[in-house]
């Protein structure tokens, strides 16, 4: 009999993610879903919401890393927004997916969560959004699922983990360091040490957080899903 835990409450369900490395994180829990891996860009994210809605499926979860907003986040932070914040627009997630998913859990982060078209490396910029929507956390594909399924009229539900926390500014290299598959891009990971050597502490820093927060993620979704 299955565990009606780790079942999806839709049972075509499309997960939505920037980076192999965040898909890599969640697969094993749900191996029946459908995945969209959009190489952490704006229009890849479009265009694999797209494929997936084209394919069938009925449900929609946006997963992987985030920025943390709220100063009181610290890496490894589990965030289920109740909203995703896109042109200035708050999008509902489905209570049906937010249950299923445990946002109602003591150690799970709930607020709402803010869509960027960009990369947001700036601890002062993150600061300033803070105030300006009080969205807890921010990522790159949340909004653009939040949208195409509204429009589709077809449920959604994001879970994030929080990578790098409000107060920490990304140094170049951490921008440049990951390929779309998570791999390491090792040439333009050099080059950028290479013209600041002064910022190798803040990308060890960065790797930290990284790793503390893919194990963060492992151990929600194997409470939740294990």
């Amino acid at each position: 009999m299955p565990d009606t835990v780790s079942v999806s409450p839709f049972s075509r369900l499309g997960i939505v993610v920037g980076m192999e490395a965040e898909a890599s994180l969640i697969r094993p829990f749900l191996p029946d879903a459908r995945f969209g891996l959009s190489g952490a860009t704006l229009s890849g994210a479009r265009q694999v919401v797209l494929d997936l809605l084209e394919s069938g499926v009925d449900a929609l979860l946006s997963f992987g890393l985030a920025a943390g907003l709220d100063p009181a986040l610290a890496p490894g932070a589990v965030v289920i927004p109740q909203n995703v914040m896109v042109n200035g627009e708050r999008l509902p997630a489905s209570p049906a997916l937010l249950s299923w998913l445990g946002a109602d859990r003591a150690d799970v982060v709930g607020g709402d969560l803010l869509h960027s078209d960009v990369i947001v490396t700036a601890a002062t910029r993150k600061t300033a959004l803070f105030r300006q929507t009080g969205c807890v956390a921010l990522d790159m594909e949340s909004g653009v699922v939040a949208e195409m399924a509204a429009a589709r009229k077809v449920p959604f539900a994001v879970m994030r983990v929080v990578c790098d926390p409000a107060d920490r500014t990304l140094p170049p290299a951490a921008v440049v360091a990951l390929r779309p598959d998570g791999r390491l891009a090792v040439g333009a990971l050099t080059r950028s040490i290479l013209c600041d050597p002064l910022q190798i502490p803040a990308l060890m820093r960065v790797g930290r957080d990284a790793g503390h927060a893919r194990k963060a993620a492992q151990a929600a979704l194997a409470r939740r899903f294990g």
